[in-house]
């Protein structure tokens, strides 16, 4: 089976630690998905442009939130690109702990979803 390729939003200066244990996970023998790319770091003038070709390049986006993801503004420029560009995706809830923040740029009808495996590969597989 093909693996889907995902772009993880996330909040970098908060939540890099969520997006590197995605991207261990996408690594395990039964994932559906495979990390193809992720949020930027770096503030240059065209950005935007380069996170919009990442987003087209994936087939879903996986949002992680985190405690800041709401004032984060890279995820919220993002998830407006992936509706743009008309891209499934949903939001992960990072924190077990919870305090889990969802985007201002998410919709109200947008749910953060808990972080299980089982749960991850259902949303993979479209069930929202």
């Amino acid at each position: 089976m093909a693996k889907v390729p995902v772009f993880i939003s996330f909040d970098y200066d908060n939540d890099k630690d969520l997006k590197e244990l995605l991207v261990g996970q996408s690594k395990n023998d039964d994932s559906p998905f495979e990390i193809i790319d992720h949020s930027i770091k770096e503030a240059s003038q065209d950005w935007k442009s380069q996170a919009r070709a990442r987003i087209r390049r994936a087939d879903q986006v996986i949002v992680m939130c985190g405690e800041h993801t709401d004032t984060a503004t890279g995820v919220n420029v993002e998830i407006r690109i992936t509706r743009e560009e008309r891209k499934p995706y949903f939001l992960l809830a990072g924190r077990a702990a919870g305090g889990n923040k969802k985007p201002t740029a998410a919709l109200d009808s947008d749910k953060i979803y808990k972080w299980k495996w089982d749960n991850l590969k259902k949303l993979i597989a479209g069930g929202r």
